[in-house]
């Protein structure tokens, strides 16, 4: 453990100390300036049968905690500033089918920002190879496949 990272104890974790990683689901958040709309593109790309929130800031989609997803729930915030940057982080999501999952992502609103190409990525990345895509609100993510 690093020095500026102090080793949390018991009592500061407020219960018994378990040996390893204690975390059990993901959850991610994504900025938008339209809620609805956005929810309205994940929803549809997901899957995600459940929906709760009114976007007044968030809107949550789920599967209502019937899977074995790794991806437990997907938040949409609200927030008063435009997106201006490249993200820093982006999901990535995992197909067979690149070409179909890409035209059924663009039917629904998403655009093809670096397709994936073994002229520009000749070995890809462990094998795989990404399709760099964006939400309606630019949001950036990837779908990969073999």
């Amino acid at each position: 453990m690093s020095e500026s990272a102090p080793e949390v104890t018991a009592s500061a974790a407020g219960g018994a100390a378990e040996a390893g990683p204690q975390l059990r689901a993901v959850g991610v958040t994504i900025d938008c300036a339209d809620p609805e709309r956005i929810a309205d593109f994940w929803q549809a790309a997901l899957g995600f049968a459940r929906r709760v929130g009114d976007g007044r800031p968030y809107i949550t989609l789920s599967d209502g905690g019937g899977s074995s997803r790794m991806l437990n729930h997907l938040t949409i915030q609200r927030v008063p500033e435009a997106k201006t940057a490249k993200l820093r982080a982006h999901l990535d999501l995992f197909t067979g089918d690149m070409d179909g999952e890409v035209a059924r992502l663009v039917a629904l609103g998403a655009s093809v920002l670096v397709p994936a190409s073994p002229e520009t990525d000749p070995d890809g990345h462990l094998g795989f190879r990404a399709t760099v895509m964006a939400d309606p609100e630019g949001s950036e993510f990837c779908i990969v496949s073999r």
